[in-house]
């Protein structure tokens, strides 16, 4: 079973994918913190100065040590962008993985040679399968 998983560990394909996980989680925290101090702040200002993390609808106010019971959609809507953006960067990224996908498949691909030339290599063979 540890043999297996040793196996099962070290193959490229999960190597690529854990180090994929910590590049997408360290972009992701500048991604959030793009959104949080740049973007918003400018959103904040055409706005008319509103600030969105404390936008939330309050369902019951603090009482005395009873802290208060609210949504805060000020943080959705900043965590809206934050996905937005992550998606839009990985939607890119995948589109040139794709095109270089491509260009490698078009260098592969032997060029089709036309039918005549096919005729002339085929009787060839033919011949010299005669001598």
């Amino acid at each position: 079973m540890l043999k297996d998983f040793k196996e099962f560990a070290f193959k490229g394909n999960v190597l690529d994918m854990a180090i994929g996980v910590i590049i997408g989680t360290a972009f992701g925290k500048i991604v959030t913190s793009l959104v949080k101090d740049m973007i918003m702040p400018i959103i904040s200002i055409l706005t008319g100065g509103i600030n969105f993390t404390n936008l939330k609808f309050i369902i019951t106010p603090k009482h005395g040590d009873v802290a208060e019971n609210a949504i805060a959609y000020g943080t959705f809507i900043q965590n809206v962008v934050d996905f937005l953006i992550i998606a839009f960067c990985i939607f890119l990224f995948v589109r040139l993985i794709e095109k270089f996908k491509k260009k490698e498949e078009v260098k592969i691909e032997a060029p089709k040679k036309a039918d005549d030339i096919v005729l002339l290599e085929e009787i060839r063979d033919l011949l010299k399968a005669k001598k």
